[in-house]
């Protein structure tokens, strides 16, 4: 019965246990045409291909992600560099599988450029509030395996776009993606970017998955991550020079954190250094990233 108890209360916390993200366009990208909506489970997004074009690419780079000040995001500059670097750091990671990832001066078949184009932030009230009932839990109910999930209040949500032009400027690959946090997938951190920072990853392996296969990111069954990826994940070098602009991932320390529910600052430190010859830093934006919808 208890069993019982506790998976019910879980589902129950769970229904409407989510932010809304919006599908924005900041203007940053080439073209909006023949966008088509591609959804996943809890993903809204629009994407274009050119899966001829994008299969024949070897050589790519990844410029900074830009995430631009705006009055209706409480983040401030320095959570919104954090997001914007754990956008680009997973871009490179996720797209080193199938492409070689070359500097920012180097010449190279696509170029990636990402925007955030909104977040939610969290509610640190509310995710300190989930982590004591979560350790309520295991003191009060020890013999109980059903996880607490998240109270479904105060969640955060990111909304981003990117583009991967060929070496001419022309678009190969297109996406305006939203997805918010959940009350079962995204453990609570007390900070007010935590979701965007952990939906950053999120978004870096649609769009690089999309970028490798020519294809919608969403459906079929999830592939395993390849084995040369797992020290990367730990705080290991990556596997080209060219990621190491956006820093190491925090690794052990990042996961302990994460299951500690801390602020995503204590862990990562960010990007070692803005990669020379890229755009505008992530507190930037030029004036044809004005928001439109």
């Amino acid at each position: 019965m208890r069993v019982r108890w506790a998976t019910l209360v879980s589902v129950t916390l769970a229904l409407g246990g989510c932010a809304t993200a919006p599908l924005e366009r900041a203007g940053s990208l080439r073209s909006y045409d023949r966008m088509s909506d591609a959804n996943g489970l809890v993903t809204r997004s629009q994407i274009r291909v050119n899966k001829k074009d994008l299969l024949a690419a070897k050589t790519i780079r990844i410029a900074t992600t830009v995430f631009p000040a705006r009055p209706d995001v409480a983040l401030n500059e320095k959570e919104r560099r954090l997001v914007a670097n754990a956008v680009s750091r997973e871009l490179c990671l996720r797209l080193s599988e199938r492409f070689r990832i070359v500097a920012a001066d180097d010449d190279a078949d696509l170029t990636v450029q990402a925007t955030v184009t909104h977040a939610a932030p969290t509610s640190p009230t509310a995710s300190g509030a989930s982590k004591a009932l979560s350790i309520a839990k295991t003191v009060a109910l020890p013999a109980v395996p059903v996880p607490v999930p998240r109270l479904p209040v105060g969640l955060g949500s990111l909304s981003v776009e990117a583009e991967a032009r060929d070496f001419a400027g022309f678009q190969k690959a297109a996406m305006v993606w939203g997805r918010s946090a959940n009350s079962i997938t995204n453990s609570p951190r007390v900070a007010n970017e935590g979701d965007a920072y952990d939906l950053a990853a999120d978004f870096g392996a649609d769009f690089a998955k999309m970028v490798a296969t020519g294809e919608s990111p969403f459906g079929g069954i999830p592939a395993l991550p390849p084995m040369d990826s797992i020290p990367v994940r730990f705080g290991g070098a990556p596997k080209y020079v060219a990621c190491e602009a956006f820093g190491r991932f925090p690794g052990i320390t990042g996961f302990a954190g994460q299951g500690l529910g801390l602020p995503p600052a204590w862990t990562d430190s960010g990007a070692k250094e803005s990669p020379a010859g890229n755009p505008a830093p992530a507190t930037q934006v030029n004036s044809e990233q004005t928001l439109t919808q």
